[in-house]
C-alpha cells in the first residue's frame, strides 16, 4: 500500500535545530520507506485543510511551549476532521508531560508517544492491527529512531534553522548520570551506544549531499566505553582541525567544525588528559563544559586548564540557574571565566540556562534563591547579550558588574534601565538615571529586600499601585522609576540605536540561547512573549 498522504508538523516556536524526529518519520514513509506523500509544515498551515491526511504527526519540544504546542494539537484534530485515531503526538514535552498530555479529554484518542521510537514501528507507534490500522503489520521492520533523517522536508518551509548544513547524528544515547534537573534519563535512560556513525555520514553524503559540520546530540560522550574510537571515526570522517568542504561550483572551501552540542562532562575529562588529548584531535569548536553549579568549579578550572594545554582555546559552557543556586552562586561561576580568560588566554563564552521542571508548562518556577523580579533582569541582560556572557572583561563588567554587589544592584534596577543602559547612562535618560541613584542609595538594608519582594509579587503592568503598599517613604520614592515606559516610546530609539551591551562577536551557529529568552509568565501563569524589542 502506497501513496498515502502524511503529514508531518512542527509547532511554530522558534528553535535552532531542525526537528530529527519528523526528519525520521518523513524517511519511513518517504520514497525509500513506505513511499507515501509526506508534507512538512511549521505552525498552523491552513493550506493543509484543502487536503485528506491518512495520518498527522506533531513534535514537541520545550515543556513551557505548553500553549503553542496544545494549539498545534488543536489544529491537528482539525485537519483530521476530529479523527484522533489519525493523530500522533511525541518528542520532548510529550514523554516528560504525558500524564499531563494524555489527561487532557479534548484529545481523547490522539497517541502521545513516550521516549524514542526505538523498536519495531507498529509497536512503537501503538497501532492497533486488529483495527487493520496503516502499517500496523510492521512488526519486524527497523527502527525509526535508527533511519537517516530526510533532509529534503526542511526545503518545504520557509523557516531556516540557524544549524541546518550539518550532520545531526548520535554516537551514544542516554547518560550515566541521573541529575534531578535534567529529562533525560527520562527520555533515554541508561548511557548506551549506537550504530556507526561513519554509516549515518555517509549515507547523508549519497541521499542529500555532504554537509559542512557535524553536530553530535550526546548527553555524555566522554562517559561512553568507546570514546578513543568515536574520536577515531570523527577524524577518519575528515573532520580534523582546520578540514574545510569544498563543494562543487564553490570557488572557496568553507571551514567545518564538530560540535557536541549537549557538552561534555568535566568531572570525567578531570581524570585523565588523554579526553582532552583526544578531542583537540577533531575540528571541535567550540568546547563545551557544563558547568551547573560551585561544587563542581575544582574539576571545571581543571578541565579548563588541560584544554589549554592541548591548544583547545574557544570554550564555551551551559550554566544552570534557578535551581539549588542563587545569584552568588552564579555571578561566581561567570566571574571565574573572566579570570580563566585573562590568566590563560582562551576565550570562554558562557550560556546562562534557567532552570525549569521539566514537566512544568509554563516558565514560572521561581528558584528558593532568586526573585521573580531577578529572574526576569537577568533574562533581560541575556536578551540585551543575545543569550551569551563573554569572559571578555570589559564586557563582563559592563553587563553584570565587577563584584556581586555591582551585579545585585544591577538586577534591582528598573528593567527599562537594563535594557536601555547606554540611553540612560549616557544619553538623553542621564538625569532619570542619576535621579534613580539618589533616591536608590537612600535604601536601607531592609529597604531593598522590601523593594525587590514587591517587584516580585506583581506583573510589570501594576508597578504604579505598589507604592501604596509601603510605609518605607524611601521605597516609595523609588518604585516609580520602576513603571516601565510603553513599548512605543522606545520605538524611535530601537530604530536609530539597537539596544544591548555589546556584539560579542560570536557566530549564530555556535550560540545555545536560554530557551524561551524572548518569553515570561505573566500575572495569571500564562507565557508570554516578552522581547524588549517587540511590543
Amino acid at each position: 500500500m502506497v501513496d498515502r498522504n502524511i503529514l508531518l508538523i512542527e509547532p511554530d516556536y522558534k528553535n535552532k535545530y531542525p526537528p530529527l524526529g519528523l526528519m525520521k518519520i518523513a524517511q519511513y514513509h518517504g520514497p525509500r520507506g513506505k513511499r507515501d506523500r509526506v508534507r512538512f509544515v511549521k505552525g498552523r498551515d491552513r493550506s493543509v485543510l484543502s487536503q485528506a491526511w491518512d495520518r498527522i504527526y506533531v513534535t514537541t519540544l520545550f515543556s513551557f511551549e505548553y500553549p503553542k504546542i496544545a494549539e498545534t494539537i488543536d489544529f491537528a484534530l482539525e485537519v483530521a476532521n476530529r479523527q484522533a485515531d489519525k493523530v500522533f503526538v511525541g518528542g520532548i514535552a510529550a514523554s516528560l508531560m504525558h500524564g499531563r498530555f494524555l489527561g487532557e479529554k479534548r484529545w481523547h484518542g490522539v497517541r502521545f508517544i513516550k521516549g524514542l521510537l526505538s523498536t519495531s514501528p507498529a509497536q512503537s507507534l501503538q497501532l492497533d492491527d486488529f483495527a487493520e490500522e496503516l502499517y500496523s503489520d510492521d512488526v519486524s521492520g527497523r527502527p525509526i529512531e535508527d533511519l537517516i533523517p530526510d533532509y529534503s522536508i526542511l526545503d518545504q518551509i520557509d523557516y531556516r534553522y540557524p544549524v541546518r548544513d550539518a550532520y545531526f547524528a548520535y554516537t551514544s544515547r542516554g547518560c550515566i548520570r541521573k541529575c534531578h534537573f535534567c529529562g533525560v534519563p527520562k527520555l533515554e535512560g541508561m548511557q548506551r551506544d549506537t550504530d556507526s556513525l561513519t554509516d549515518v555520514v555517509r549515507s547523508i553524503d549519497e541521499l542529500y549531499g555532504p554537509r559542512k559540520d557535524l553536530i553530535l546530540m550526546d548527553n555524555n560522550v566522554v562517559a561512553s566505553g568507546r570514546f578513543k574510537d568515536i574520536m577515531a571515526e570523527i577524524r577518519d570522517l575528515g573532520f580534523t582541525p582546520g578540514a574545510k568542504l569544498q563543494r562543487e561550483g564553490q570557488r572557496v572551501p568553507v571551514s567545518r567544525r564538530v560540535d557536541f552540542n549537549q557538552g561534555v562532562d568535566a568531572r570525567i575529562l578531570c581524570k585523565d588528559p588523554m579526553f582532552l588529548r583526544e578531542l583537540s584531535t577533531i575540528a571541535l569548536r567550540p568546547l563545551r563544559i557544563a558547568f551547573d553549579h560551585l561544587g563542581v568549579r575544582k574539576p571545571y578550572e581543571q578541565a579548563v586548564r588541560i584544554a589549554h594545554s592541548f591548544g583547545l582555546t574557544e570554550l564555551s559552557n551551559y550554566m544552570l540557574y534557578n535551581f539549588h543556586d542563587g545569584p552568588d552562586d552564579l555571578f561566581e561561576r561567570m566571574r571565574l571565566n573572566v579570570t580563566l580568560n585573562e590568566e590563560l588566554g582562551v576565550r570562554i563564552w558562557s550560556f546562562p540556562m534557567r532552570f525549569q521542571p521539566t514537566d512544568r508548562p509554563d516558565r514560572g518556577h521561581i528558584g528558593e534563591k532568586w526573585s521573580r523580579y531577578q529572574l526576569r533582569s537577568m533574562q533581560i541582560v541575556l536578551q540585551a547579550t543575545h543569550g551569551v556572557v563573554s569572559g571578555e572583561p570589559d564586557f563582563f563588567r559592563r553587563a553584570f558588574g565587577d563584584t556581586y554587589q555591582d551585579y545585585l544592584r544591577i538586577l534591582a534596577m528598573p528593567h527599562d534601565f537594563i535594557f536601555n543602559r547606554d540611553w540612560y547612562e549616557f544619553g538623553p535618560g542621564r538625569a532619570e538615571f542619576e535621579e534613580y541613584g539618589k533616591a536608590v542609595a537612600k535604601l536601607s538594608d531592609g529597604d531593598r529586600a522590601e523593594l525587590v519582594s514587591l517587584l516580585s509579587s506583581c506583573d510589570p503592568r501594576h508597578f504604579d499601585r505598589l507604592p501604596e503598599q509601603t510605609s518605607s517613604t524611601a521605597v516609595r520614592t523609588v518604585l516609580p522609576f520602576h513603571v516601565p515606559h510603553p513599548k512605543t516610546t522606545w520605538a524611535g530609539v530601537w530604530r536609530s540605536d539597537r539596544p544591548g551591551i555589546a556584539d560579542v562577536g560570536l557566530p549564530d551557529d555556535e550560540r545555545v540561547e536560554d530557551a524561551g529568552l524572548d518569553y515570561e509568565e505573566d500575572a495569571a501563569g500564562t507565557i508570554v512573549e516578552t522581547s524588549m524589542e517587540t511590543a
